[in-house]
């Protein structure tokens, strides 16, 4: 037996965090994670009202359609990523590995598709020292980039061996990256 697809046996308690799929250290790793992009958040939000005028002119320059077309392939991704773990408990590992290979390859379109934002961006003046807007906004939508090449890479290290604790704890990681783009999406484009 490979060491990837090894299942350790959970006898730990870990009270609130043992009903949940997955690794509870992975659960552990999720919250901050959680509470990191919700600090970073939270600063942008208090940017904004202190200087509405400067949020107001930068939100202007991103690209509202390309962001929505990317929070539809985020989720799309993070709806095989959990196909992939109910197939893995299901002991289906072939059907697993193909819907996570789904999951990687949205994952891969998300990634391209940001990387088209930023160039358009980019072309039309904004940079990370421009105005405090883009500061935070290059930050968060970075920050966020570098977790879905992470979850990508998790879930393709998983995603081998299709070992179903293996898989619930990389979508739940996965799911994380859907969440954190889901509350961002409204709060950098949409918000005014």
């Amino acid at each position: 037996m490979s060491a990837l697809a090894y299942e350790p046996e959970t006898t730990e308690r870990w009270g609130l965090l043992d009903g949940l799929p997955g690794d509870p250290m992975m659960w552990v790793l999720i919250l901050s994670e959680l509470v990191a992009f919700g600090l970073l958040l939270g600063a942008f939000v208090v940017a904004r009202t202190v200087n509405p005028v400067v949020f107001a002119a930068g939100q202007a320059m991103l690209d509202g359609p390309l962001a929505a077309l990317n929070t539809v392939v985020l989720v799309t991704s993070g709806w095989a990523a959990a196909r992939g773990a109910a197939a893995a408990r299901g002991a289906s590992p072939a059907v697993a590995r193909r819907w996570i290979a789904l999951a990687i390859l949205l994952g891969a379109a998300f990634i391209a598709v940001k990387l088209t934002e930023y160039g358009r961006e980019i072309a039309a003046g904004a940079g990370l020292e421009t105005s405090p807007f883009f500061t935070l906004y290059f930050l968060l939508t970075g920050f966020h980039l570098l977790h879905v090449v992470l979850g990508m890479v998790i879930l393709g290290i998983v995603g081998r061996h299709s070992a179903p604790t293996s898989v619930e704890t990389a979508t739940a990681f996965w799911h994380m990256v859907d969440l954190v783009w889901i509350v961002m999406f409204p709060i950098l484009y949409l918000v005014g």
